[in-house]
């Protein structure tokens, strides 16, 4: 026990020489956990929809490391296979995967359209278990590996207006805990960070509506919204050594909101 307390450093919270795959990397919480994890050593391999990487780009490689930006469709399961080919092609390896993209779409349950139930469970829950099983493999192999999903505080509660979001971050939790119990053996953990109420330009029409924002406000104990970098330590943790010992576990960053 005595040796075991003395090898502990801060050198056990450091990714130097790891890879890392996150999806939706180069915006808003994205570009957080993408930019967190090249400070503590990774270099990145992003999915984005869009091309609008300049900035990500630019904050990564002023932290010394490379990136690749890969942009892809998360509903097309071949581009899945893709994303993990490309990655492998570029580093060889993958040590971490953080599946980060999402999406929403708001309208009351009664008048809710099934495409828009398809289109977030796609990418929400779908793109989850499939990048995460291809991911997985090449894990198993090297007998190493975390795996970072984003739940929410609709993991725990029901919310209105948003039944495929709520489903699916209710799934995202399951996946969590199924994946750990499968794949502890293979030297992974799989856990998920479950962030509270953050600024970013999703929120911004919740942030702008006064009443809204003030019965958010005061269920925070906190007494504020989040900001992207109170994301980036947790995202660094699970991904590195000093949580080799967690696995299946939904992690809530969310200024006490659930303890309220």
């Amino acid at each position: 026990m005595t040796s075991e307390l003395n090898d502990f450093s801060l050198d056990y919270f450091s990714l130097d020489g790891k890879v890392a795959i996150v999806t939706g990397g180069n915006t808003g919480l994205g570009q957080a956990y993408s930019v967190a994890l090249a400070k503590a050593g990774a270099d990145l391999f992003v999915v984005t929809h869009g091309d609008n990487w300049g900035e990500t780009k630019e904050l990564i490689e002023k932290e010394g490391r490379q990136v690749e930006f890969f942009q892809a469709d998360l509903e097309n399961r071949e581009t899945i296979k893709e994303i993990v080919s490309s990655c492998r092609k570029k580093y060889g390896k993958i040590d971490i995967l953080v599946n980060n993209a999402g999406t929403i779409r708001r309208a009351p349950l009664l008048e809710y359209q099934e495409e828009d139930w398809d289109a977030v469970m796609d990418i929400n829950l779908n793109a989850v278990y499939f990048l995460s099983q291809e991911v997985a493999k090449v894990m198993a192999e090297q007998k190493s590996g975390k795996i970072i999903n984003i739940a929410s505080m609709l993991s725990f509660q029901g919310g209105k207006f948003i039944p495929p979001y709520t489903a699916s971050k209710h799934a995202v939790a399951g996946l969590t805990k199924a994946f750990a119990n499968e794949l502890a053996e293979y030297g992974i953990q799989i856990n998920a960070i479950a962030p509270g109420y953050v600024e970013t330009k999703n929120t911004a029409p919740i942030r702008a509506d006064e009443k809204r924002n003030a019965d958010i406000l005061s269920r925070i104990p906190a007494g504020h919204w989040a900001t992207p970098a109170d994301l980036m330590g947790a995202i660094v943790f699970l991904s590195s050594k000093a949580s080799d010992y967690m696995n299946g576990h939904v992690l809530a960053i969310d200024g006490g909101w659930l303890a309220r």
